[in-house]
């Protein structure tokens, strides 16, 4: 609060995803917290008005470790390539995680949830090798006749039961991680974040390329 007061600026950073909060996130199959923007409040005992921006981080792909749904898990070799292209393993634990396509249901979710004013798309570098990638833009209930929903269901019993609609782009299958501007990024690398950037509604800001300090590129 002294900090704060002092005009100084303060970064405050999550470690669990939305979908793994004790409140707006798959439950049970959640941790024991609030993961969300509400926790800074909550947590630290931060007023919801010092909060000037919320920066959401996502993965070019998703991940899960655990048991839970996850409608856009991959289930074949190439879940497996994945996983170990990006080195997909409990930091901890050791325990692989699941591995699938970006979900942007779950992802417009947690984007409503916490009020993200720009997103950060991490390992976009592990997807170097596909000749094509997908993006889930919503689910279909075959309980309800094959209607499709835009919004991500509370009740799990739906969501185990989701089909998901893709949409498939193109890869561009060329080695990513020296780029450092956007500019130099393949067509289909800046057609692919700028298609995600379509279907939040919020712009993408940085663009993770490494697992090292420098391998990032602001947009």
């Amino acid at each position: 609060h002294e900090e704060e007061r002092s005009a100084s600026r303060i970064l405050i950073e999550g470690a669990n995803a939305t979908m793994l909060d004790i409140d707006f996130g798959t439950y049970p199959f959640v941790t024991s917290s609030s993961t969300t923007i509400g926790g800074v409040c909550s947590g630290l005992g931060i007023a919801p008005n010092k909060v000037s921006h919320v920066v959401g981080v996502a993965k070019a792909y998703t991940t899960r470790v655990g048991a839970g749904p996850y409608p856009t898990e991959i289930h074949s070799d190439l879940g497996d390539a994945i996983r170990e292209a990006g080195g997909e393993y409990g930091t901890t634990t050791g325990r692989p995680r699941r591995c699938g396509w970006l979900d942007m249901v779950a992802l417009r979710y947690a984007c409503a949830v916490n009020g993200f004013s720009f997103m950060n798309i991490t390992k976009l570098d592990v997807l170097d090798k596909l000749p094509e990638v997908k993006i889930a833009v919503e689910y279909r209930l075959p309980s309800r006749g094959g209607e499709t929903v835009k919004y991500f269901p509370a009740d799990l019993d739906l969501l185990e039961e989701c089909e998901v609609v893709y949409e498939t782009l193109p890869g561009w299958q060329t080695d990513i991680s020296g780029i450092r501007t956007y500019e130099d990024l393949p067509q289909n690398a800046k057609r692919y974040i700028e298609r995600v950037e379509d279907l939040l509604d919020i712009p993408v800001r940085w663009i993770g390329v490494g697992p090292g300090r420098d391998a990032l590129i602001t947009k």
